[in-house]
């Protein structure tokens, strides 16, 4: 279930920052519905890679992890700035800081915490 999780949130990530703006939608949405993604992926990425490790410690970890990205992007190496202006580098790392950014990451996570929490209820009633 988590690796479904995390491959269709990549996919609906890849899908708003592909044809986002040529479905006319907005700039706020294209860019922080991308972040906002970006932090679920990372959560369900971890929750993946640490399945007995609680939820609330996965979503905490996750927005270090987010945290500790966005403030990369501040420092500049040319080899790493080369590496930001391929599609992959541009997806994974960003190109510009941004506060905001890391307040999207930690809606995704929340959003990805809320639903694991969920899924994980249904899964014991059954």
């Amino acid at each position: 279930m988590l690796l479904l999780a995390l491959f269709l949130t990549i996919a609906c990530g890849l899908a708003l920052r592909r044809f986002g703006y040529a479905a006319d939608l907005p700039f706020a949405v294209v860019k922080y519905g991308g972040s906002i993604l970006w932090g679920a992926m990372v959560y369900w990425l971890l929750a993946t890679l640490f399945v007995a490790v609680k939820p609330f410690k996965i979503a905490f970890g996750a927005l270090i992890l987010a945290t500790a990205v966005e403030f990369f992007r501040l420092w500049h190496a040319p080899a790493l700035d080369a590496f930001r202006l391929t599609t992959a580098g541009a997806l994974l790392l960003g190109r510009v800081f941004s506060l905001w950014n890391i307040v999207a990451y930690a809606v995704g996570i929340a959003a990805a915490l809320a639903l694991d929490r969920i899924l994980l209820a249904v899964k014991r009633a059954n």
